[in-house]
């Protein structure tokens, strides 16, 4: 969705709203696989988009079947604190279609918070407009109806490969991009810190799912009428 004038960020309606009939192991975690039909977009969410290879990695796919657009959403059974979260991605971010977007992040459960709460997200997309850029760091408040915070970037890879993270503290959170499969700070492109005084209602304070989906915003088609896909290498936390 778009927050405010020009930031735009992912509220997702959560996966356990949808039939939940596929499990995926993947880094070490257990993962839902989506399907149904629902928001973000809203999108058609098909479990024949995610998969794993004879490597392990997974894979996330938007594909046109019998007319209509199908997008790929996971999520962890597992609810996560505080701590560094990466992502080992490839795929060539810098020049999604530009109504095609990936997004990286953690998300509340009912219990938790609503939509537009609790949330914190890394994202690649340009929100329909080629004009925008494709680099997006949002966290979502853990009180309700605040503004989110957002930084939006521009990057180009040099190879399919990248690493994204943010290290989420009760006080803070820090984003890295990376160029590569990366454990450390080398080829960074990109980063952004949100350190806010009214830490306690700006920033999430509990444990939350990770989320890893592939889909199209507002339910628009590729521009270039293509299948997308992305293969996200590895996962992997570190408690704080």
């Amino acid at each position: 969705m778009c927050a405010g004038s020009g930031i735009c960020a992912t509220v997702t309606t959560p996966s356990n709203a949808a039939a939940q009939n596929q499990i995926l192991s993947f880094s070490g975690y257990t993962w839902r696989v989506r399907s149904g039909y629902g928001g973000p977009g809203p999108n058609d969410w098909d479990t024949a988009n995610v998969w794993l290879d004879k490597k392990g990695y997974m894979h996330l796919k938007i594909s046109k079947v019998d007319g209509r657009w199908r997008c790929a959403e996971v999520e962890t059974t597992q609810h996560l604190g505080f701590g560094r979260y990466q992502f080992q991605v490839i795929g060539a971010l810098d020049r999604l279609d530009r109504n095609v977007v990936l997004g990286l992040f953690n998300y509340p459960t009912q219990d938790i918070g609503v939509d537009a709460s609790n949330e914190i997200d890394i994202e690649f997309a340009n929100w329909g407009n080629p004009d925008y850029p494709p680099g997006n760091y949002t966290v979502w408040a853990a009180e309700a109806n605040l503004k989110p915070r957002h930084y939006a970037f521009d990057f180009s890879l040099p190879s399919a490969t990248s690493t994204h993270r943010f290290t989420w503290t009760k006080e803070s959170v820090y984003f890295q991009s990376l160029s590569g499969r990366r454990n450390n700070n080398l080829a960074e492109f990109a980063h952004w810190t949100f350190h806010p005084k009214a830490y306690e209602q700006l920033i999430p304070q509990n444990p939350l799912p990770i989320h890893i989906n592939l889909w199209l915003y507002q339910g628009q088609e590729p521009t270039d009428n293509q299948p997308v896909e992305i293969v996200i290498k590895q996962f992997s936390f570190i408690p704080e």
